[in-house]
């Protein structure tokens, strides 16, 4: 899974190499549902990723690699952190949700959606119902077939909620578990273990999700150490899949 497109720095889907044996996503970062000053807009979700990636270079890559999905939100635009915030009305902010991402996904050929909020109010209590029901909403009228949701530590409480809730309309759970600030093998495999125990370990949704970058406090055991210990991970946790992130 390739985060692409919210750097600032230039890039095209061409200098990504891809082994035709594994299934590879990239993901789009991000769309926003504020505008360039990052105020809400009510469920009206637009492009923020770098205008290189167009249309038809979406086309271009699907050709080749048919999975090619948009984040929503991400920590912020430009200097301004986004949040979850409680619509006023929240099936208005549905239909607009609906709308713009259904622009979004003929315009970009997407196959999907990933869920990146990663701020919330303390008083959340519209999250759930909101993003629930656009997935619900979205795949019924088979505008995407692919759904991601993206937790870390300090946001998996409306996560689980959230895939209580729906989880017949989430395909993956990509927890982010660079920003749990473990350091060896043993204590990824009790995270993944509490995880798991979380996100209902018998559907098999829940990602042992990695990330290459170095920068996150604490997270001293980054991608390339995780495969190296990919063996011992493996029997332990009896991993079928792995999902590796890079943004």
């Amino acid at each position: 899974m390739e985060y692409i497109g919210a750097t600032g720095v230039p890039v095209s889907f061409d200098k990504v190499p891809i082994d035709d044996g594994i299934d590879f996503h990239f993901v789009l970062g991000f769309a926003i549902d504020a505008d360039d000053s990052g105020e809400p807009q009510n469920g009206v979700f637009s492009p923020y990723w770098l205008s290189t990636l167009t249309p038809k270079s979406v086309a271009r890559i699907k050709a080749r690699h048919p999975n090619v999905l948009a984040s929503l939100s991400g920590w912020s635009l430009g200097d301004k952190v986004l949040s979850w915030y409680n619509p006023k009305d929240p099936d208005h902010w549905i239909s607009n949700a609906f709308t713009s991402l259904q622009s979004l996904a003929s315009d970009y050929h997407l196959d999907g959606i990933n869920i990146d909020y990663e701020t919330f109010p303390r008083n959340d209590t519209t999250f759930s119902y909101c993003i629930g029901e656009l997935i619900t909403s979205l795949k019924n009228n088979s505008i995407i077939s692919v759904a991601t949701i993206a937790p870390y530590y300090r946001t998996v409480d409306p996560y689980i909620k959230l895939f209580n809730e729906y989880g017949g309309v989430i395909n993956y759970v990509n927890h982010q578990f660079y920003t749990d600030r473990v350091r060896d093998p043993r204590a990824y495999v009790e995270a993944f273990r509490t995880r798991a125990t979380q996100f209902d370990e018998n559907t098999g949704k829940l990602m042992f999700a990695k990330d290459n970058r170095t920068t996150v406090p604490g997270a001293s055991m980054v991608g390339f150490v995780c495969l190296q210990q990919r063996k011992y991970l493996k029997k332990r946790l009896k991993l079928t899949k792995w999902l590796i992130g890079c943004a």
